[in-house]
């Protein structure tokens, strides 16, 4: 698919419903391609299993790797990526296999997104283990980067084992796809920031709006400075939620994300909030709508025409 050259000041990607409503994969399959064709420039789906709330039905989405095979199937130009992909759910060594062969079915469009995740209730249900989370991320991840890196790792820590391991054969890009750490903990940041290419802020962290990253900023810079990387080497991006026409609040798993309130306006006005974000350093925003749907995909393509004129 050729899309003629672009002066959109940061990439825009769509999530994909999580657990906004129960989407079929013919609905998927449909957004997806209705958003390569609208010209979004990549697509992302949460890694979760289960959301529990007092007083509401259970609510959980599709399994993330398998979307995401599939997506890079039907695709031919979009990023593709976990936002972000939980270690805890996957034995590392296989989550770096199966980020390698995603790979190779997107033609080297994978953008893998890691953190430690937080929701406790999917981890008992599906019976991984909730505790020293960071310890058996810093494990987990060291698996990861080194097979995706290097194509061997040989590795026997307190968590998880790979000796002697490799990747045979490898997907098209050398070195594997980008990573991308989803965090503000320190600690997270110590481990992740010497290896990653981005780094990625959820919406409720800022408030959801441009203004709310500096503190966020802050954080990476200065984490970047203690582990001896230049903070400019780090690409930043951000999730943001925008309300379009029939909007009614989106459903989510984490009550925190009630409380920031959406982007919302004419195509004008979207498009100005996203230069702002650019303005703050984000070179590359997930857009969360509501209502997540192809009939919002489209009613969102104005906004990136806009973007596209400067």
């Amino acid at each position: 698919m050729t899309v003629p050259a672009r002066t959109r000041p940061l990439k825009v990607g769509l999530q994909l419903p999580e657990v906004e409503r129960v989407a079929p994969w013919k609905d998927l399959a449909t957004m997806a391609r209705t958003a390569e064709q609208a010209g979004f420039d990549s697509l992302w789906v949460g890694d979760h299993l289960l959301y529990r709330k007092p007083g509401e039905e259970p609510k959980g989405p599709w399994e993330a790797w398998s979307l995401l095979a599939a997506l890079a199937a039907i695709t031919e130009r979009v990023e593709l990526g976990p936002l972000v992909a939980c270690t805890s759910f996957h034995n590392p060594a296989m989550l770096a296999k199966k980020a390698d062969t995603i790979e190779e079915i997107s033609g080297g469009r994978l953008i893998l997104g890691l953190g430690a995740g937080w929701n406790e209730p999917e981890y008992r249900a599906f019976g991984f283990p909730f505790d020293r989370r960071v310890s058996r991320f810093e494990e987990a991840f060291t698996i990861v980067h080194s097979l995706l890196r290097d194509g061997h790792v040989d590795f026997a820590g307190t968590f998880y084992q790979a000796r002697d391991c490799e990747l045979r054969p490898r997907g098209p890009r050398p070195g594997g796809p980008p990573l991308m750490i989803g965090s503000e903990g320190p600690r997270m940041l110590r481990i992740a920031l010497p290896h990653v290419e981005s780094w990625n802020a959820w919406y409720a962290w800022n408030g959801n709006r441009p203004e709310g990253l500096a503190r966020l900023r802050e954080t990476v810079d200065a984490a970047c400075r203690d582990v001896g990387r230049d903070p400019a080497t780090v690409e930043r991006t951000c999730a943001i939620l925008v309300a379009l026409p029939g909007a009614q609040g989106r459903p989510s798993g984490d009550p925190e994300d009630d409380a920031a309130p959406p982007l919302a306006g004419s195509p004008e006005e979207l498009a100005e909030a996203l230069r702002a974000y650019a303005r703050a350093g984000i070179a590359h925003v997930q857009l969360v709508l509501d209502p997540n749907t192809v009939q919002s995909i489209e009613a969102f393509a104005p906004v990136l025409g806009l973007l596209d004129r400067g």
